[in-house]
């Protein structure tokens, strides 16, 4: 008995660990958030600290203002493992945790995981989180009212990556070839349609080269690369399969600074393990890094002063995924809050918080009462764009930080949202949807 008592001790020491401790289950007077999330597998490093960020500011939220207009926030975790299948059984098992809020909103992180939801959340009336990625074309909220790809979409981050390799080139790149180097999945292949869009109108050569998931073989990639021998390399990595390409470009003497990353190829989780082979390196992003910015060296002080923060490792906090798992929350945040402002001061349910992200409008004088001046774009949606931005900035690593070096840049949106029409009226007549925006 006495070993059976010690195994128990040391199998829940070991649960704690590896998922911190999260808030009891929701009440009805709880505003509950749903959060699929992966933080083994693959992916795992990466998830934990966007998780981290992301569950830090709720508890931020409860601990500094006591919940939203005096509604506390609960939550539940479930893990993924960036698979779709256990996405679903996960977003199934958590929808009506709370038969009040019916879960709030969602966030999967993962593009794989919200395509297979699109349909269900519209069906259970559960907001679809796609902050940073997802379908593009669910900027269209007359034919995807429960999805919002907010603050920047894939093909509006590819577009905008090429406006900025078309101004380093004197305003243009007539002639020059790029290799689009990409993650084999929905993630990979989003932005490929604006991209070749791009390719045709800037008149340069486009390579698409595919690497399997998860992305830690690609000899044979780098080997076409060097033979195509391109100006640039834009590159949709996820997880390890960043750190390869790094240490392999190094490997064939493929300039650093000639390849521009996507917001996931553009972490620390990135290029600290990658060494002297990620020195140069740029990619886009839509928040910054660090603890400059006040809201995050708040969370520090505030959370982890009570000894309720979620990371293990606290050196991460201020990282690019953990202050974008902050930003996440905060325009999760946001949307309840400004559902309350249409329904009252009580908790939400998912209607009215599908309402609230619609009519989010996060300005520069709200982020800076937020003290988040600067760590996202403003975000102001409607009904004909859940994005809300398009913006990005484009930083690069110097051998041990990221460093700016723009400021924000919009997609070409005359270019990409026709695109995101046409599929979106596409998908419409396949699911015999009529488009119409919801009251």
């Amino acid at each position: 008995m006495k070993n059976i008592k010690q195994l128990v001790l040391a199998a829940t020491a070991a649960a704690s660990f590896l998922v911190p401790a999260l808030p009891a289950m929701a009440q009805a007077n709880d505003q509950f958030i749903a959060i699929p999330s992966y933080r083994v597998g693959p992916y795992g490093t990466n998830g934990q600290s966007y998780y981290g960020g992301y569950v830090d500011y709720l508890n931020y939220v409860n601990l500094k203002d006591g919940g939203v207009n005096g509604v506390k926030l609960s939550w539940e975790e479930c893990e993924t493992e960036y698979n779709n299948a256990k996405g679903v059984e996960c977003y199934e098992r958590m929808k009506n945790k709370n038969t009040v809020t019916k879960g709030t909103a969602i966030n999967p992180m993962a593009t794989g995981i919200s395509y297979a939801l699109i349909d269900k959340s519209a069906e259970d009336k559960v907001p679809l989180l796609m902050i940073g990625y997802g379908r593009t074309d669910a900027v269209d909220g007359s034919v995807f009212p429960y999805a919002f790809p907010l603050v920047t979409t894939y093909q509006m981050q590819v577009s905008a990556i090429v406006k900025y390799l078309t101004t380093k080139n004197g305003g243009s790149l007539v002639g020059k070839k790029i290799v689009f180097l990409y993650h084999d999945s929905a993630y990979g292949k989003e932005p490929i349609v604006a991209l070749e869009a791009e390719a045709s109108i800037g008149k340069f050569k486009l390579v698409e080269i595919p690497v399997a998931h998860p992305g830690n073989e690609q000899g044979a990639q780098w080997l076409k690369i060097r033979q195509e021998n391109p100006d640039y390399v834009i590159f949709w990595g996820w997880g390890v399969m960043n750190q390869t390409a790094l240490k392999a470009a190094q490997k064939v003497g493929f300039a650093r600074d000639k390849i521009i990353g996507s917001w996931w190829a553009g972490s620390e989780e990135d290029t600290i393990p990658a060494g002297d082979a990620a020195k140069g390196y740029l990619s886009a992003t839509w928040n910054v890094a660090g603890k400059g910015v006040p809201l995050i060296a708040d969370i520090e002080k505030v959370v982890y002063g009570a000894g309720k923060g979620n990371l293990q490792d606290k050196n991460k906090i201020g990282s690019v995924l953990y202050n974008r798992g902050v930003s996440a929350a905060l325009a999760t945040v946001e949307a309840v809050r400004t559902a309350q402002g249409k329904f009252g001061k009580k908790v939400m349910s998912g209607e009215d918080v599908r309402w609230g992200l619609e009519n989010l409008n996060i300005t520069n004088a709200r982020l800076q009462q937020l003290g988040a001046t600067g760590l996202l774009p403003e975000i102001k949606t409607s009904c004909d764009n859940h994005e809300g931005s398009g913006k990005v900035k484009i930083q690069q690593w110097d051998g041990s930080k990221w460093v700016l070096v723009s400021d924000w840049i919009e997609g070409n949106k005359n270019l990409i949202h026709p695109l995101f029409k046409a599929s979106a009226a596409k998908y419409a007549k396949e699911k015999g949807i009529t488009p119409a925006c919801m009251k």
